[in-house]
Formats: C-alpha cells, structure tokens, sequence
C-alpha cells in the first residue's frame, strides 16, 4: 500500500503544481523585485514581498483569472547605475568641454514605471543630460572644476520630480569628470603648464641660493667679528698674566721674554751673528786702524 501510495505522489504531486502554476495560485517573488498584476487591461494590485506568496489572498478568486484574461510583469527594483560619458557642453569663455555625469536609479512604483512611459530609462538619460546640459553650461570654467559636489545636487534636485512620476527614485548624481575635448587646446594648456613649472622652479632655485649665500655672509661676518674680537682681547689678556708673573716671579718673566724673543727671531728667518762672552775679537774698540772680527755661527 505504501508503495502505491508513493508512485500516485509522485505521478499526481508534479501535475498538481503544474496545474496550481497555471491558475497562478502561487508565485515566487525573489529579492529586489516586484510581480505587478492586470486584468481586462487594469492593474489590480502589486506583489514586492520576497518569498512564497498566495495571489489568491491579496487579490481574491479574481486572481485566477489573470492567466487566461491577464498578465503578469515581473518588474526589477534593484539600484541601478549609469554612467553617461562626454556630454558637451560650452563653459563661459566658450571653451567646449565633455562631462562626465554618474546616476544611480531604484523603480519604486512599479504601476508607474510600467504604464507611464514607454521608454523611462530612456526618458531618463535624456532628462539628466539635458538637465546636467542646462544647469552647466555658460559657466566659467573654474566653477565647473572646483564646485562639481554643488552643481551634481542642483541636477539631481531638477531631474527628481519627473523621474517620480515615472516610478523611479534618483538616487546619488556626481558629475565625475570635465575634460577639454581640442586635443590642440590640451596640448596649449599643457605646454603652458610645464612653463609655468619651469618658471617656478627656477624661482625657487634661484630663492634658495640666494638664502643660501645670505646665510653664508651673515655666518662670514659673525666669525670674523668674533676672531677681530678674540685678537684684541689677546694683547690685554697677555698683558695681565705677563704682569702677574712680573710681580711674582721675575726670573721666569725674563725666560719668557727671552722665549719669545727667540721665537720671533726664528719666525723672521733673519741671519744672526753670535759672539761668545770669552772671545777676543774686538781688540780695540776705539782703534780705528783695525777692522772687528766677527765670526757667523749658524
């Protein structure tokens, strides 16, 4: 009996849900998507909670009748990104220039999205360019380069309203990227860019040396003041100890002298004639018939 029982299931239970499937008694709706339902050409109610669900009981018997006299759309409401790349626009100086402009999208009124406009992604981009056209153009260029977070709000806050009322939210608008679009003019701004950083490094070259060379004169005159002011207090400070031992050891004063006598001799490189206590060669100072001998002693 269990056997019997097991085959009638599993020939009866496939062609059970087939035919529960083709009277619609149940749909899976899966994440980020919504079933919208129309009978006789009107919708009569929406299914966008994930899971198993039962059209029976949001819409009543009439809900078995959407497969022979009905449609179900399957609508996906997940966030959705654009990127619309080089729209041209002219800036005030009348220089044409492409922009870059970055959208995402969610549907929130999937009624809406579907039987509002036949074309809404479409309708859309076009709303956004021409919005993004509209609110950039004739600008000078430094506005378009510098306030890009401002101007993406103000696009976003024109696009809104009509993207409502056909069933999407707008989400995040960035515009992305301003490019020139002459490559002659590029190439002009470019050469003048590299002057421009020649010139300014070559500024700040010549600043530095200049510094330099400042610090180095300044450092110059410091040492020099310094050595002028150590030898002019050399002469003093020798003074007062030559004079200390003058008082205390006269002896030793008189080596010192005689060092230093001796030393500048030697410094001179001058010739010196020595003559011994004991010799005799001056015999007569006052004769003037003799001639002094003198002996050179290196």
């Amino acid at each position: 009996m269990e056997i019997v029982t097991f085959f009638v299931g599993l020939l009866f239970v496939p062609l059970l849900m087939q035919i529960a499937k083709l009277f619609g008694l149940f749909v899976c709706v899966r994440e980020c998507e919504a079933h919208v339902y129309t009978l006789f050409g009107k919708v009569i109610g929406t299914i966008d909670t994930a899971g198993l669900s039962f059209p029976v009981s949001h819409f009543g018997p009439r809900a078995m009748l959407v497969p022979f006299f009905g449609k179900r759309y399957t609508v996906n409401t997940s966030i959705r990104q654009h990127y619309l790349r080089s729209q041209m626009i002219n800036s005030e100086e009348g220089t044409p220039m492409g922009v870059g402009i970055w959208y995402e999208m969610q549907v929130k009124d999937p009624e809406s999205y579907l039987f509002t406009n036949a074309n809404p992604d479409g309708s859309l981009r076009a709303n956004v360019t021409s919005s993004t056209i509209s609110v950039l153009s004739n600008l000078e260029m430094e506005t378009m380069l510098e306030d890009r977070h401002i101007l993406s709000r103000t696009v976003r806050q024109t696009v809104s309203p009509l993207s409502e009322q056909w069933g999407y939210q707008l989400g995040s608008v960035y515009i992305r990227k301003v490019e020139f679009t002459d490559q002659q003019m590029v190439h002009n701004i470019t050469d003048k860019v590299v002057k421009r950083l020649v010139q300014v490094t070559s500024a700040m070259k010549q600043d530095g040396e200049n510094r330099v060379g400042l610090i180095k004169s300044e450092t110059a005159y410091k040492v020099s003041q310094k050595m002028a002011e150590a030898s002019a207090a050399r002469p003093d400070i020798v003074g007062k100890e030559l004079n200390d031992i003058a008082k205390n050891d006269p002896e030793i004063l008189d080596s010192v002298l005689q060092v230093m006598e001796v030393n500048n001799l030697l410094e001179s490189y001058a010739s010196v004639d020595l003559l011994p206590d004991n010799g005799q060669y001056l015999i007569q100072l006052g004769d003037k018939s003799r001639v002094p001998v003198t002996a050179e002693l290196a």
